[in-house]
């Protein structure tokens, strides 16, 4: 499937995660492994409160009790019961502090894990359909705008809220005309976040699903830098990449906008609120009614009642960033698993290698059919070749053997059991692969050989590379088998690439081996010695071999003609080639092309 210059990035469609609630719900639910520590972060945060509740009366009280009458004796004790009191508060902020920080930085390993777990559960099929950069968006960007909610936002929203409990109770305690005053704002208050939040929400969506087209276009590109500067596409990948980090750029700004316009709001609410409590308390305390330490009281907790309330604002701000990003996680995470294993999947015993399939129909969508009625069976033990022009559908039956798709009419079995019928585990397990683009991971030549197989020794290493004619060049690189490779084994050639990846299937010593034109990529010398090797390698192994070169199949115990999604011809090499039908064909004309290619060179 075609994508980056020739189409744009698909997006997942919803399900159920882009209820706000419904993701807020679902981010809380892996907070519940940490209870313990979130109940001493409660205290701390009720200890905050209380801290924040007490300190404009001790001020007023201050006021009241002592320096109008002059007892320095009693202010000192006042000022140290203050002092007393605002450390506390210090102490418990910090202590909720790490607490809440080392919760939240589990958690987000915990999501990022089971990201991860599902996408290596999740069929070949997904992976057609998405770019690899926008999952890598999902992992990185979307649960790094969780880190901060999560980690200190939750706790100073949940403080600010018993704080402004708190204040009310104490304000409403000490005189209640002046109470309601002050909170007259509320419901302004109210309505405006109300106000910037449909707005928000709507803006933080869109700033999530615009990174995702950033980092899927900053995949693709450098993934392909060779091909682009190949064919002079530059200027155009800088083009379109400025595109996409523009758009990205005006959504964050349409988002910053309307937060940095929510603010300075809940501020002149503030101010109004203090104009209040400054006019109607002074009016009170002439005539009277109240004393002037209860008005410095309240001028305390109004200070007090908006610095929660903007801290909440703040927060609320990251909370939506955080819940268009949890809408996308959850969007991933829900995504069904179109392979996985049967409810009454069954391990699958050590096989003996007979692969049969059954009038098999596949197609990778409704509308394209790939595979029509295939019929094939390979004994224990046999070479089963397949052969045929590009697209033929050779490689889509060498990925149902492995299941990585389920067919769409028919069975495929292995020793008369149906593949859908087993785990998927014991299944690959007992199954081998070298594709025509070997991939390596970054690490050592060793790692790479042994990673079918963890628990080989490195001499079982070396007998396998020795046996892919893989060990002479990886003795010539600078530290041997302990060689480190670049990022998709940059740092060897396509040829000793597909020997290495040769020598890692050999390792794993599996029943049934599939190579998918594995010796496309190597000289005719090596590709000789491979042979050889295989020889050995083969025996006792039900094998499946996509050949380019036809030379290569000389020794097949079948050769299964592919072409247009049917089987048109089976046979031995010879018994083709006698038939003279269209593996004769392809064969005489590959060696008529070689020959002329040799001519020309010459």
């Amino acid at each position: 499937m075609m994508r980056g210059p020739f189409h744009g990035r698909m997006d997942l469609p919803e399900g159920h995660a882009s209820d706000t609630k419904a993701v807020a719900l679902r981010l809380l639910g892996y907070l519940s492994p940490y209870k313990p520590r979130l109940i001493l972060v409660a205290f701390f945060i009720l200890l905050t409160a209380a801290s924040a509740a007490l300190g404009p009366y001790l001020v007023g009280r201050a006021i009241d009790q002592f320096i109008t009458a002059g007892d320095s004796a009693g202010l000192a004790v006042n000022m140290l019961i203050l002092l007393g009191v605002y450390l506390a508060g210090v102490g418990a902020r910090m202590l909720q502090g790490y607490l809440m920080g080392w919760v939240g930085q589990n958690t987000l390993k915990d999501i990022r894990r089971s990201i991860f777990r599902k996408l290596q559960r999740l069929s070949l099929s997904y992976f057609d359909r998405r770019d690899a950069g926008d999952l890598m968006s999902r992992l990185v960007n979307d649960v790094d705008t969780i880190n901060t909610l999560l980690s200190m936002g939750l706790v100073q929203s949940v403080a600010g809220l018993l704080s402004l409990v708190g204040i009310v109770i104490a304000m409403f305690a000490l005189q209640w005309p002046l109470a309601l005053a002050a909170c007259s704002v509320i419901p302004a208050m109210l309505l405006t976040t109300n106000y910037f939040a449909q707005r928000a929400r709507h803006a933080y969506r869109k700033t999530r699903v615009t990174i995702g087209d950033v980092s899927a276009d900053l995949q693709e590109d450098i993934a392909g830098v060779r091909v682009a500067q190949a064919f002079n596409r530059t200027g155009r990948n800088l083009a379109r990449f400025a595109e996409r980090n523009a758009a990205n750029r005006d959504a964050n700004v349409g988002a910053t906008a309307i937060t940095s316009a929510f603010s300075p709001t809940i501020d002149l609410l503030s101010t109004v609120a203090t104009l209040i409590v400054v006019a109607f308390g002074g009016y009170l305390a002439i005539s009277g009614a109240v004393t002037v330490g209860l008005v410095v009281a309240f001028l305390g907790y109004v200070q007090q009642f908006f610095w929660p309330i903007q801290q909440i604002t703040q927060i609320y701000n990251q909370a939506q960033s955080a819940m268009a990003g949890g809408e996308r996680i959850f969007d991933l995470l829900d995504t069904p698993e179109e392979l996985g294993d049967a409810p009454d999947a069954r391990p699958l015993p050590r096989i003996e290698g007979t692969i049969a399939f059954e009038e098999v129909d596949f197609a990778y969508d409704p509308v394209h059919p790939v595979l029509h009625g295939v019929d094939l069976v390979a004994q224990p033990g046999q070479t089963v070749a397949l052969v045929g022009p590009t697209g033929a559908g050779k490689t889509t039956i060498a990925n149902l053997i492995a299941r990585f798709y389920d067919v769409t009419g028919g069975r495929v079995t292995i020793d008369g059991v149906d593949v859908r019928g087993v785990t998927l585990a014991s299944l690959r397990s007992q199954l081998g692969m070298v594709p025509q683009n070997s991939f390596l991971f970054s690490g050592s030549v060793a790692d790479n050989i042994r990673y079918g197989r963890l628990e080989a020794t490195d001499e079982e290493v070396e007998r396998a590379a020795r046996m892919a004619n893989a060990h002479d060049f990886i003795v010539r690189l600078p530290q041997g088998y302990e060689t480190l490779l670049g990022e998709r084994g940059s740092s060897l050639s396509q040829g000793q690439r597909q020997l290495v990846a040769f020598a890692r299937a050999i390792l794993a010593d599996p029943r049934i081996l599939i190579l998918d034109e594995a010796t496309s990529s190597v000289d005719t010398r090596t590709e000789r010695l491979i042979q050889q090797a295989l020889a050995q390698l083969l025996k006792g192994r039900t094998s499946f071999v996509i050949a380019h070169r036809l030379s290569t199949i000389h020794n097949a115990d079948q050769v299964l003609v592919i072409d247009e999604g049917r089987i048109v011809e089976r046979g031995t090499h010879d018994e083709l080639m006698a038939r003279g039908g269209l593996y004769a064909d392809l064969y005489q004309r590959q060696f008529r092309d070689v020959a002329e290619e040799r001519a020309v060179v010459a």
